[in-house]
């Protein structure tokens, strides 16, 4: 299985406006291998903080030694940035400079400090409103349907243990998909966990 950390050569890879919080120094690209739906192995890349690649790197490893399904692994720039399009199509990613959906806040997304997974089965519920709009099916959390990420899932289970958050824990407006590690907990996880 191929897992790599590189330094980012092209700017296209992970768009910043001119006024961004942050420089392309300050992320990496990883290399991760995964277990899609069909069961095989497959490649994919993710952009995140440079003090999480490790973190994520070894996250990923765990959950495809575990043959844990995800779809598709991929970019956000591959899609324009578009996160309606990312979610629909049910694309695992992290990086992706833009605010939280309906706000002006930042997201961490932005800053590479967010993961979703398999969005369309664990869709992100604001005010009512489900999204992506064909999550609607799977908004119903006490149903049983494959790939849906609760506190037994084994995805919930190997962020939690690198001390990232889940939105499905959030009391308003709940996002299913979405992992995300503090601004607080910069890089001390890993360390922690690497020395066991």
């Amino acid at each position: 299985m191929a897992f790599e950390i590189e330094k980012i050569t092209d700017p296209s890879l992970a768009p910043l406006p001119d006024d961004a919080k942050l420089t392309l120094s300050a992320l990496r690209i990883i290399n991760v291998t995964y277990c899609g739906f069909d069961g095989a192995a497959h490649e994919g890349q993710l952009i995140c903080d440079k003090s999480l690649a490790a973190e994520l790197t070894l996250i990923f490893s765990e959950l495809a030694a575990a043959a844990y399904r995800i779809e598709r692994v991929a970019l956000s720039s591959e899609f324009g940035g578009d996160d309606d399009k990312l979610m629909s199509g049910n694309i695992s990613s992290c990086f992706n400079y833009r605010t939280v959906a309906n706000t002006d806040t930042l997201s961490l997304h932005a800053l590479g400090r967010a993961v979703d997974i398999n969005p369309l089965y664990n869709p992100y519920i604001q005010n009512g409103v489900i999204m992506p709009p064909n999550g609607a099916p799977y908004a119903d959390r006490s149903a049983d349907f494959p790939h849906k990420i609760d506190h037994d899932d084994l995805c919930f289970k190997t962020f939690a243990k690198y001390g990232w958050k889940w939105g499905g824990d959030w009391t308003n407006d709940v996002d299913y998909q979405h992992f995300y590690k503090p601004l607080s907990t910069l890089g001390r996880t890993v360390k922690r966990i690497i020395r066991k």
